[in-house]
């Protein structure tokens, strides 16, 4: 029974396939605004966590806007390793350079660190070593260099061979002595994201014409739960400092950043799938609208199969079947739509969006609920119909 239930509602669809076409087009573009967008923005929101993880969610960032006219130097941060809840600090700088090694020269951003900063940024390198207290207390001319440096500078195939070679820097000789490791930034299009160089702060400072005292630094703590508690100690020891002044500098804590991306991108995944379900809502009452018009033209074929024993449960199964139905293969075609639709998105900006699977199961349980509420008002109509006045029924 239910077979053939569902055939007749399959008939029906098929027999005015243009009619049932557009029917479906408002389920079809409610689900492609459900998937697209919310997968663009999960995936967006992968990402940014991503970059954001990579620079650390378990550290501070520090900026002095104004010293006061005492600038910090390498020994006034050497006083936070007072704090308990400190694991390790570093000062951080950075300036434009050329980097060059024989004929072959780039434009490049060198960064100052101290020993400290691989450990605060989990940073390792893939062959020789990263900076250590000696190589900041004697203000060494050493470098380390990422593979696109070894590769497109140093003219080295083996990324190994870079240890112990040297680069120029302002026309400096700096010995490499580390290789970090590869990440995406290696085939960015500026050769700023492409070059990376590290070298000693107390390095940077002599070479540089501009970078004199500590006027940056990150700190991390031991542990993610006393980030709060080294937080409070550095603005305490920073307001102590420049005499109570909290314009002075900024402090911002990485993992409040992260919690604050997640609560935007949570609000605008909220916000699209609130303006996706407009449309499905708009596209199940197209369908209702259909089926009313369906139950009118087949008034007759309703009093006929009442007639010869039809039920009303059986007329208002095959018509609340054919807006389920309707209501599916919309969905159907939406997911569909919206795959070739990221395909062509990803071809075209180079990100890589893709389908959730939570999102598609959301938007096919949302439109069969959708179906199955638009399509029950008209199948009740239907089922309510009076033999003797559907027969009579001269439409």
């Amino acid at each position: 029974m239910a077979l053939q239930t569902l055939k007749m509602a399959w008939s029906s669809i098929t027999s005015n396939k243009m009619r049932s076409f557009l029917t479906m087009l408002g389920i079809i573009i409610g689900v492609v605004a459900l998937v697209v967008l919310v997968s663009i923005v999960q995936g967006a929101t992968g990402q940014v966590t991503d970059a954001v993880s990579a620079l650390g969610t378990n550290l501070l960032s520090i900026r002095v806007m104004d010293d006061k006219g005492r600038p910090l130097g390498m020994r006034d941060l050497e006083e936070l390793r007072s704090f308990d809840a400190l694991y390790e600090v570093s000062p951080t700088a950075n300036e434009i350079m050329m980097l060059r090694n024989g004929s072959e020269e780039e434009t490049t951003q060198v960064t100052g660190v101290s020993a400290g900063y691989a450990a605060i940024q989990q940073e390792e390198v893939t062959c020789g070593r990263s900076f250590n207290a000696s190589d900041v207390d004697n203000h060494l001319y050493v470098a380390i260099v990422n593979p696109t440096v070894v590769r497109n500078v140093m003219r080295l195939e083996n990324i190994d061979d870079a240890v112990g070679g040297e680069v120029y820097l302002k026309g400096i000789p700096f010995t490499v002595i580390g290789v970090l490791p590869e990440e995406d930034t290696d085939t960015g299009a500026f050769a700023l994201d492409m070059y990376r160089v590290e070298i000693p702060y107390t390095t940077l400072m002599r070479v540089s014409g501009t970078i004199s005292g500590v006027r940056s630094f990150v700190a991390s703590a031991v542990s993610d739960d006393r980030l709060s508690e080294l937080e409070s100690e550095i603005a305490q020891w920073l307001l102590r400092r420049f005499d109570r002044d909290e314009k002075a500098f900024t402090l911002i804590n990485m993992s409040s950043i992260m919690g604050a991306m997640d609560r935007i991108m949570s609000a605008m995944t909220t916000m699209l799938g609130g303006i996706a379900a407009i449309s499905l809502l708009v596209g199940g009452i197209g369908i209702m609208n259909i089926m009313l018009v369906s139950v009118t033209e087949r008034t007759r074929e309703i009093g006929i199969r009442k007639a010869i024993g039809a039920g009303q449960g059986s007329i208002l199964m095959q018509f609340l079947i054919e807006a389920l139905l309707l209501s599916l293969m919309g969905c159907m075609l939406g997911v569909l739509l919206s795959g070739f639709l990221l395909y062509v998105i990803n071809a075209v900006s180079g990100y890589d969006f893709s389908m959730r699977p939570n999102v598609v199961i959301l938007a096919s349980a949302f439109s069969l609920v959708i179906g199955m509420i638009f399509g029950i008002y008209p199948a009740r109509k239907a089922a309510k119909k009076k033999p003797i006045d559907a027969l009579h029924y001269a439409g």
